[in-house]
């Protein structure tokens, strides 16, 4: 189990050492001044978001267990890496999420409950992407990637890209996991992103596995270096390290929107929990190194960084703790409460124009629900 005692290795960029003190160091020089900007005020932020989405993430996987929601794919251990580069993205910027960015989707305004409400089966999607800019989420593996790219494209066609006018130029953030890698579709994106110098932005989380299967079955060298084979920088960052994460995204974020081309983050990350509510993770990794990584708890880590740097009451915390305690409590009521759909509403929103064969299946529909009234109690009410 080679990764059990690895940390992402001297080429990690990493601001924030376990006992909360700031690091100094070549790899980090690049990105010193963008730290040395951020005010207590903003690693206070830093941790409050990271604080609040756990809280979140913890409710998402309790509604699943008591049968609230179908499923849920949590994030506990990645909420630096997303809130990180969440922060760091300009209100013109564009995401392409996966299926567990709730962090990011939180930072880009969209309302938790629409989150939920996916995962409840209430809605096909549950928010406008265009009024977050925070696309649907993606299940299919790596989809997101060429959605991502695409996109880029349309914004360099624009011509929102490279004009200076720091309201204007955009990038789009593609979003994907370490398993992800192995698809084609994140490979193509590569290539067309490359040769088409696209704004774009690929965060990578590693939280090191494919489901049940180890980073060491998919990956000869650190996912970080593939970049370099396609013609655009790479970086690895530790991903438990949320200011490390806000200051590298920041750099790759203007790179991307200067009309310089793609960039590729590797945040390197550790799931703590199941990769969704359907998984077992003890029947195939070892509690030493889940042990291990809760020593690198990311929450931990930014709170100690403020009591480092000495600002921050005792009152701060419990205060975010008590925030954290009532949005769960009002998130929770408000999912139980949540109504079933209309039954036509699966078919709003398919096609902009009407479409004969949407048309057709919605008819018969109505007549198989037709064939249920007046059946209430007998055998074949229970559809």
């Amino acid at each position: 189990m080679p990764h059990l005692r690895h940390d992402g290795g001297p080429e990690t960029i990493r601001f924030i050492d376990k006992d909360g003190n700031r690091i100094r160091n070549d790899v980090n020089l690049p990105y010193d001044p963008i730290v040395d900007a951020m005010t207590d005020e903003d690693a206070q932020d830093l941790y409050r978001d990271m604080v609040l989405i756990r809280r979140l993430d913890m409710e998402g996987t309790a509604l699943q267990r008591q049968g609230q929601l179908g499923l849920w794919p949590g994030l506990l251990g990645q909420e630096a890496a997303q809130i990180g580069i969440g922060r760091a993205m300009a209100r013109q910027d564009y995401a392409f999420p996966g299926y567990r960015e709730h962090g990011v989707a939180y930072c880009r305004g969209v309302d938790p409950l629409a989150i939920f409400g996916l995962y409840r089966g209430v809605t096909l999607g549950g928010w406008d992407p265009n009024e977050h800019n925070f696309h649907l989420y993606t299940i299919v593996i790596g989809n997101q990637a060429l959605h991502a790219v695409g996109y880029a494209m349309g914004v360099q066609r624009d011509g929102d890209v490279g004009t200076g006018d720091p309201d204007r130029d955009a990038a789009v953030v593609g979003f994907f996991g370490d398993g992800a890698t192995a698809q084609g579709d994140i490979n193509e994106a590569f290539v067309f992103a490359a040769v088409n110098q696209c704004p774009i932005v690929f965060f990578c989380q590693n939280n090191q596995w494919a489901i049940s299967e180890p980073n060491e079955t998919h990956t000869r060298i650190p996912l970080y270096q593939r970049a370099r084979g396609f013609g655009f920088p790479g970086v690895r960052v530790d991903g438990n390290d949320v200011v490390a994460v806000y200051a590298v995204a920041k750099a790759a974020l203007e790179h991307a929107r200067s009309g310089q081309g793609p960039f590729l983050i590797e945040a390197y990350t550790y799931r703590m929990g199941a990769h969704t509510t359907s998984d077992d993770p003890t029947k195939y990794r070892d509690s030493a190194e889940v042990d291990l990584w809760r020593d690198r708890d990311p929450i931990e880590r930014v709170k100690t960084h403020l009591l480092w740097r000495g600002n921050t009451d005792p009152e701060f915390f419990a205060g975010v703790d008590r925030e954290a305690d009532e949005l769960a409590q009002r998130i929770r009521a408000a999912v139980q409460e949540m109504p079933d759909p209309e039954v036509d509403a699966m078919f709003e929103h398919v096609y902009a124009d009407p479409h004969p064969g949407l048309a057709a299946e919605q008819a018969a529909l109505h007549e198989y629900e037709a064939g249920f009234e007046g059946a209430e109690g007998s055998q074949g009410a229970a559809r």
